[in-house]
């Protein structure tokens, strides 16, 4: 039978797209077995649950309140649901791939195979640096014994953590639409006040650098937009526990669409309850803004401490103790699968592809878990400057993977059509598209070139490198990559899209059947596994 014969009747395997000279394909692309490698034991509600748990933390619990100093009430809500439509827009251009090739190898594997080799190179460095970077500046390395035990267990304590800290987010929300309301020890009812003047609508940032109000008007409404950039990176972590989800083509859009409201609500709801209970102006917020960083610069804890709340700062300061280690904890599985993913491509060493019995990659484990101890420059008196570069370094990394993940996307449509196959037959078809992977392609790369613009009023050496370095380190990875390998911008026409599909296909019926030999679910089972 021919290959041609083979796509049609579905029976062609990752051998003979390997051996047609028309693919770009190799043996790299396909997954090793489960028992060398990564077990598929993560279920829907704990890959929402992981996701959830690394994109939400300091950004939104500290970092916001930087956000409505700078930008006003106004100006943070708008941010943040600006941004937020941006990150809607990434998650299901990652969703639609995902859903339809769920490798091992998160996206850079998309890039690698859709895109070109030195591209997928590039965005999984970049990735790893992002995460090396990202888990001391959440708390320490005491996650590395629950990553160690296994993705079943990882997946059940973080599914947990998480479930805790969504219980304590909403606690926060609704504390903060009950002082609004007057339910104070001051018995006042704030409403709308602090969207008005003087302390709001819209805030004026560097408004003594600029002596225009219009432009300082504008530039906290662009401060609103990096700082919320910052607070949204994470949620594409999904991608990565592809590799090691339960019949991914079911649960992986399933988990995207639960993602994104949850953090749509927990995010633009949060900051929008900020607005009301914190004035963009009280001196409390920009002491905190400037202090050390920590639970005293969160404005859930000034808007206690402004209406008279005693003992319920204490309580929020172990709230945010909890986010940061939930954080901590997802930030270190997702540096250690990326890596593992770079190492079975062939574009790390090798020894980081190893695995123990549970299909935990050890050695990347350990390597990632070394940059933990980072945390103790936190010791020193000038650690939360080094932080606050650890901020702006993770933000540039993030931006420069959303923005990887939508041009692959789009590559990855381009080939569909160019080999004749209609994405109303895929798994999950993402809406608003193409137009939407471009959106957020150009949206996300404006506000990164723009993201440092504060450190010329006046220019700041430091934070001008630790904004931007990202950018030319990734152009080292892609173009280092493509001149050593002499790597090509593969064609659509030539673009593999089958390698590895057939051996997931059966992988997944196996699943589907060990679950229907269980017999049917009760109740009870159906909501726990919908949660």
């Amino acid at each position: 039978m021919s290959y041609d014969e083979k796509k049609q009747d579905g029976t062609v395997s990752s051998s003979d797209v390997v051996k047609d000279d028309r693919y770009y394909a190799n043996e790299a692309l396909v997954d090793p077995e489960e028992k060398e490698s990564l077990h598929r034991d993560l279920s829907a509600r704990q890959i929402s649950m992981i996701a959830l748990g690394g994109a939400i933390g300091t950004g939104l619990i500290i970092g916001s309140g930087t956000a409505l100093v700078r930008g006003g009430p106004l100006g943070i809500f708008l941010g943040y649901s600006f941004v937020g439509f941006v990150c809607y827009l990434v998650m299901v251009a990652l969703g639609e791939m995902s859903a339809y090739l769920p490798h091992k190898k998160g996206f850079p594997g998309y890039a690698t195979r859709f895109v070109d080799p030195a591209f997928g190179f590039a965005l999984g460095w970049n990735y790893v640096l992002k995460y090396l970077i990202v888990t001391p500046n959440n708390v320490n390395a005491a996650v590395f014994c629950i990553n160690l035990l296994g993705v079943r267990v990882f997946g059940e304590l973080e599914f947990w953590f998480s479930s805790i800290k969504v219980i304590s987010l909403i606690g926060l929300l609704l504390m903060g639409i009950i002082i609004d309301l007057g339910g104070n020890p001051k018995h006042d009812r704030l409403g709308f006040r602090y969207w008005d003047h003087p302390y709001g609508p819209m805030g004026k940032y560097l408004q003594n650098q600029v002596h225009n109000d219009h432009l300082a008007i504008f530039l906290g409404f662009w401060s609103t937009l990096t700082n919320a950039l910052f607070a949204y990176i994470g949620t594409e972590l999904i991608g990565v526990t592809v590799g090691e989800a339960q019949a991914p083509r079911k649960n992986i859009p399933i988990a995207i669409r639960r993602t994104f409201f949850r953090i749509l609500i927990f995010y633009v709801g949060g900051v929008f309850v900020i607005s009301l209970i914190v004035p963009s102006t009280d001196q409390t917020l920009f002491v905190a803004n400037k202090s050390k960083p920590g639970a005293a610069a969160s404005p859930f804890v000034v808007a206690t401490t402004l209406v008279g709340i005693k003992v319920l700062n204490h309580i929020i300061n172990a709230a945010i103790l909890l986010f940061v280690l939930s954080a901590a904890n997802s930030d270190l599985y997702i540096g250690t699968r990326t890596l593992y993913g770079l190492a079975i491509q062939g574009q790390a060493p090798k020894v980081f592809a190893r695995v123990n019995r549970m299909g935990v990659p050890y050695a990347s484990l350990i390597l990632c878990t070394c940059f933990c101890f980072l945390v103790f420059l936190n010791v020193s008196s000038s650690s939360a400057k080094v932080f606050g570069w650890f901020v702006n370094l993770v933000s540039t990394f993030g931006a420069i993977t959303w923005m990887c993940i939508c041009y692959t996307h789009i590559r990855f449509m381009k080939a569909l059509k160019a080999q004749g196959l209609s994405r109303d037959a895929l798994p999950y078809k993402a809406p608003f598209q193409p137009w939407g992977s471009w959106f957020a392609l150009i949206a996300t790369a404006i506000i990164t070139l723009f993201k440092g613009f504060d450190t010329f009023i006046p220019f700041t050496k430091d934070t001008f490198v630790t904004s931007y370095i990202g950018l030319p380190a990734f152009l080292l990875f892609y173009v280092g990559y493509k001149v050593y390998y002499r790597t090509t911008l593969i064609p659509s026409d030539k673009v593999d899209l089958v390698t590895g599909k057939r051996e997931i296909d059966e992988e997944e019926e196996r699943f589907n059947q060990e679950q229907e030999a269980r017999g049917p679910r009760s109740r009870w089972q159906k909501i726990w596994e919908d949660l």
